[in-house]
């Protein structure tokens, strides 16, 4: 199930998330020299961090006014006084999130070292949250901590030395592949709850199955026969073993092409050195 961000009122929205404006937090700041009045029994950081808690808890699915209303003891119209609708909750839980994630990279101009924690730690951002993941990128929330996150991203890239033009398609670019493979990992877990089979069960009876009903497989598709023919397992460390086997082989494929993507950016960094 996808998810667009951004339906509900823009210029609510907008203010909730950068509490500013006669919709903002900021906007119940007693002026100087006024004294402060009843403090308000709900408030806007605390309707976010019960929605959060909600959808991590439960999914997107389970996401309602009502719900959030539930675990704080109120009503969901005790809700609307600080928060509009169910749409603006959303941008609000979903940039509120980001706040998470870490911008304290070390500015030493190791670009693939920065990359590379950057990655792996928007991967498990991702799986604390996976919820998040089916927020459409296509228009985003435009918040203050959806921003900062971007912008520590590009102080990262900036440190290779490429072109404007192609550093805004390497954040695309990056962004995707860790999403992509937050998604796979994510699914990979949620699996076995949702078919109540085991990874390794589902795989050694489809695969029996499939060697039965396509006993010409490997003429069929020779290529791909060749490729596993020469692929020898790889020894697993106890805590890999641990592991289901879709998301081993998900996170594997993570590190096998994050690992592509860096060789990439760093032969484009020569190529521009030369030219």
């Amino acid at each position: 199930m996808v998810v667009f961000a951004g339906q509900g009122d823009a210029r609510r929205s907008m203010s909730l998330l950068w509490r500013a404006g006669p919709t903002g937090q900021s906007a119940r700041r007693p002026a100087p020299g006024q004294k402060p009045g009843p403090k308000p029994k709900l408030s806007v950081d605390a309707i976010v961090a019960s929605a959060i808690a909600l959808a991590d808890a439960e999914g997107m699915a389970a996401l309602s006014m009502r719900a959030v209303g539930a675990r704080l003891g109120r009503t969901a119209m005790a809700l609307y006084t600080y928060v509009p609708g169910k749409s603006e909750l959303l941008d609000l839980m979903y940039d509120q999130v980001h706040a998470e994630l870490p911008a304290d990279y070390p500015d030493d101009g190791d670009w693939r070292a920065g990359l590379t924690a950057w990655a792996h730690d928007g991967l498990e951002f991702h799986l604390r949250h996976p919820w998040v993941l089916q927020v459409s990128q296509a228009r985003p929330v435009l918040g203050p901590h959806e921003y900062a996150g971007l912008d520590t991203l590009v102080r990262l890239l900036r440190a290779t030395g490429l072109d404007p033009h192609v550093l805004r398609r390497l954040i695309g670019t990056l962004s995707h592949f860790v999403r992509g493979c937050a998604g796979t990992v994510a699914e990979a877990r949620q699996a076995a709850a949702a078919t109540g089979e085991p990874d390794e069960q589902w795989w050694f009876a489809r695969s029996a199955l499939l060697a039965e009903v396509a006993p010409d497989l490997a003429e069929r598709c020779p290529h791909l026969a060749a490729l596993e023919g020469a692929s020898a397992p790889r020894e697993m460390t106890p805590d890999e073993e641990s592991v289901p086997y879709l998301e081993r082989e998900a996170r594997a494929t993570f590190e096998a092409g994050l690992g592509v993507l860096l060789d990439g950016i760093a032969a484009a960094v020569d190529r521009a050195a030369k030219s």
